[in-house]
């Protein structure tokens, strides 16, 4: 089973994403890993036109990204450097508009197995406590 503490700092992590993962960062950086502790992470993503629906808020697909990318954050620092981890589902709960400002995403994970984690994350507008969205997703590690 794997470690209840992280075993990636978040260094580690954050140049794990930047060398397999460099299309987030497409028209310049706007995902960041915050922190990773004991079955966490928090990630933010910062306000931006290219994350904005018409109307002029944040869109679902921003919030979903995000979502998914503080899950896989959160399963690499505590089982390691895994590129084939794969998610197998994910539910979204869009609950409020979010503010224009960035986002917070604090992911918790419920289930860390050999093959399975499943996690929720929730997501705020920076200096807001109100939930914007709010997430379930389980992952696939290959063995």
């Amino acid at each position: 089973m794997a470690s209840h503490h992280p075993i990636m700092t978040k260094d580690e992590l954050v140049a794990f994403l930047d060398r397999e993962f460099p299309q987030i960062h497409a028209g310049g950086r706007s995902y960041f890993v915050d922190d990773i502790g004991p079955l966490s992470a928090r990630m933010r993503m910062e306000y931006h036109d290219r994350h904005l629906r018409p109307g002029g808020t944040i869109s679902g697909p921003a919030m979903m990204t995000l979502a998914d990318l503080a899950l896989y954050a959160a399963i690499l620092a505590h089982v390691g450097p895994v590129a084939l981890a794969v998610t197998t589902s994910l539910n979204f709960n869009f609950l409020r508009k979010p503010e224009p400002r960035a986002l917070i995403a604090d992911c918790r994970l419920l289930k860390l197995g050999k093959r399975l984690a499943v996690g929720e994350v929730s997501i705020f507008s920076e200096g807001n406590p109100d939930v914007v969205c709010h997430a379930t997703g389980t992952y696939s590690i290959p063995a």
